[in-house]
């Protein structure tokens, strides 16, 4: 037998992956579907006929996509960029100094990624009441902040785990102070997980719906919760669903980059939500 039918996994097993990505992608699937059906107001399956209409007319038609669309793009650029300094910061320090309580304030850093969103909101409403902070588009910021952060963090620390020290200790020892082994040292062998931590925060950050539900402005809307008030108006379902097709891009895209840049790099993607 050769040894590619050694290799070769089961049946069974092969029919169960495949059940599986059924199960996940299927629905994304019949969004796509459904963003070409001639039908406005009800879905049919199969559609009763397909056209590109529904593109033009969110592209030209619906002006009241744009707000929210640029308000999603300015939260997630601003809240991955926060999460890539303070992350990284947080996973440098974490990774590369001993003291004790260590481990204890590693566990505070990831707690928000495993709590739910809704706890994750609530919390977060309560302390602006409580600090008297109005509702507004910073409020949105911070709140995609406290788990973006989460994601960077992770990132790196796998990577300064896997890289070690005494690189930047023979840096130190050849004369470099702490900046030059920063950059010539550390930096270089986190950068791709810099990256990846980045696009995952930045695709987690504008898809986010149920924190930022709890902390938006008077008059602000993000493109997920525009989506969302649009299904209950049933002939706005196909450029409803234009619009999901936009946001699974924009989501897909960078999360199937940060896969490509850490799968053989040993810098795993950790604490996606």
């Amino acid at each position: 037998m050769s040894s590619d039918a050694n290799r070769r996994s089961p049946l069974g097993l092969r029919i169960s992956a495949v059940a599986g990505l059924l199960f996940l992608h299927l629905p994304l699937a019949l969004i796509i579907l459904y963003a070409f059906t001639t039908e406005d107001r009800s879905f049919q399956f199969p559609p009763p006929g397909y056209t590109a209409k529904w593109f033009g007319v969110a592209w030209s038609e619906r002006p009241d996509i744009w707000p929210p669309l640029y308000l999603s793009l300015k939260v997630a650029c601003i809240a991955t960029f926060l999460s890539l300094v303070f992350g990284t910061l947080a996973a440098a320090a974490l990774s590369r100094a001993k003291f004790f309580g260590r481990e204890t304030i590693s566990l505070l850093f990831v707690l928000p990624i495993a709590l739910p969103g809704i706890i994750t909101g609530i919390a977060l409403r309560s302390a602006y009441h409580t600090l008297h902070i109005p509702f507004s588009f910073w409020t949105i910021v911070i709140g995609h902040a406290t788990f973006c952060i989460v994601i960077v963090y992770n990132n790196v620390a796998a990577r300064l785990r896997r890289v070690s020290g005494s690189f930047e200790e023979a840096s130190a020892d050849l004369g470099a102070h702490t900046w030059q082994t920063f950059r010539h040292v550390t930096f270089p062998s986190m950068r791709t997980a810099l990256v990846a931590g980045g696009l995952l925060a930045f695709a987690l950050s504008f898809d986010e719906i149920i924190v930022t539900t709890f902390t938006l402005g008077a008059g602000d809307q993000t493109l997920p919760i525009w989506i969302y008030a649009q299904l209950s108006k049933p002939r706005q379902r196909p450029v409803t669903n234009v619009v999901a097709v936009f946001v699974v891009l924009t989501t897909a895209v960078p999360i199937l980059l940060a896969h490509l840049l850490t799968r053989d790099k040993g810098g795993g993607i950790a604490g996606e939500r």
